[in-house]
């Protein structure tokens, strides 16, 4: 019965590395996320500005109706995660985590900070990031960025597990963001994505856009190995695809 909720692939590309997430000195724990559409989980997230801490604090709320194939199966994948691999698996604490992850990351891909990412994202993910970052334009490079405070919704989803010609066992998780930003974008480049304007404080309104972002978390679970994830895999829904 367990073998048949595996996920098994032959080989993993050569140049699959792991490396420690270290953000604020702490140890990012990663799980495997899923994508969220408009109308999955529903969730609530409150923005505010600090311009007027007396100021009701304005909210974005994201609506959605989940998937319950999608969501039955990822909890079986977080049982057999916390069985065979990590007894003390939280996807509340990954979920957390990522989230931080994407915030770091995310900004230093706005700044073209490559260098800075190597031990954080996959070095073959990293020359095709370069590359396509260095391509966008400016306020494209900026709208990349997701500070915490305007990270909306967090949700974890597809979950693989994966073995190779070695007998080495890796665990995958995908996550989907979905982030404001206030950088000025065309709106012919982006269709489909949603406007909203937020009250900042005496009277005061600021026009955000609703973006969203995919990052995929991986770590290797053989024996002896470190406990190290990396994100292999990055998109940005109508900036980085």
């Amino acid at each position: 019965m367990v073998s048949l909720l595996f996920r098994c692939y032959p080989r993993l590309p050569s140049s699959f590395t792991l490396a420690r997430f270290v953000l604020n000195q702490n140890l990012v724990r990663s799980q495997r996320c899923c994508l969220v559409r408009a109308g999955n989980l529903p969730a609530r997230r409150t923005y505010s500005s600090e311009r007027d801490q007396h100021h009701p604090k304005p909210k974005v709320v994201v609506v959605g109706i989940p998937n319950p194939f999608i969501w039955f199966r990822t909890r079986i994948y977080y049982f057999l995660i916390r069985t065979y691999f990590d007894k003390e698996f939280s996807i509340d604490e990954f979920t957390e985590g990522a989230k931080q992850a994407f915030s770091h990351v995310s900004r230093l891909l706005s700044r073209c900070q490559f260098e800075a990412l190597e031990g954080l994202v996959a070095k073959d993910l990293i020359g095709k990031l370069e590359q396509k970052c260095g391509s966008l334009p400016c306020s494209y490079q900026r709208a990349l960025c997701a500070e915490p405070e305007d990270v909306m919704y967090t949700t974890p989803g597809d979950v693989g597990i994966f073995y190779d010609d070695d007998g080495r066992k890796f665990v995958s998780i995908l996550m989907r963001f979905w982030y404001l930003t206030s950088v000025g974008l065309p709106d012919d480049s982006m269709e489909g994505t949603r406007m909203f304007t937020v009250s900042i404080g005496d009277g005061e309104t600021e026009a955000k856009r609703l973006l969203t972002a995919i990052y995929e978390f991986q770590r290797e679970f053989t024996k002896g190995v470190a406990p190290d994830w990396t994100i292999t895999r990055i998109e940005h829904s109508k900036l980085l695809d």
